[in-house]
C-alpha cells in the first residue's frame, strides 16, 4: 500500500473541498457509505483501500488527477520494481499504452503446441530432459 499511505487524508480533503458528502462519493464509486467512510479511516486497522476501478471512478468524475490521490513521491520510486510490459510504452494516450501492453502479452504468451512440450517437459525424469537439453544444445 506504498502509494496510498496518505490516500485518507488525500481523499478527505478532496471530498471536502468539493463538498461532497460520503453518499456522493459511494455513488460515484459503486460502493456504500462504509466502504468509503473505512477508506477515509483515521484509524489504520479500520482503514481499507479502494480498487482500481474505484479509484479511476473517482479521478474521473471529480477530474482529479490520479497523482493527487496518490504518494507518487519521485525518491522512493528507485527501488520500486517495475512489472515487465507496463514500463516499454512511452505513449501517455492509456489507449495505446493498453494497446502495445496487449501486443506485448501476444508475443509472449505460449502457443498450444509450446504448453504441451513445456507440460511434458516437466512430467520427464531428471534423466530424460537432461537428454533433451542436450539435444536442444543447453
Amino acid at each position: 500500500m506504498r502509494y496510498l499511505q496518505s490516500f485518507h487524508r488525500r481523499l478527505r480533503y478532496l471530498r471536502e473541498a468539493g463538498q461532497l458528502s460520503l453518499a456522493d462519493v459511494a455513488n460515484m464509486c459503486g460502493v456504500d457509505e462504509a466502504r468509503v467512510r473505512s477508506w477515509e479511516a483515521s484509524e489504520l486497522k479500520q482503514r481499507s483501500y479502494p480498487g482500481v476501478n474505484e479509484l479511476l471512478d473517482l479521478c474521473v468524475k471529480t477530474e482529479t488527477p490520479l497523482e493527487h490521490l496518490l504518494d507518487m513521491d519521485e525518491s522512493g520510486d528507485r527501488d520500486q520494481l517495475e512489472l515487465p510490459g507496463l514500463a516499454f510504452s512511452n505513449s501517455d494516450d492509456l489507449t495505446v499504452a493498453l494497446k502495445e501492453l496487449e501486443q506485448e502479452i501476444d508475443r509472449i504468451q505460449l502457443s498450444d503446441e509450446e504448453s504441451e512440450i513445456l507440460r511434458r517437459f516437466r512430467k520427464a525424469s531428471a534423466d530424460n530432459r537432461r537428454m533433451v537439453m542436450q539435444l536442444l544444445g543447453g
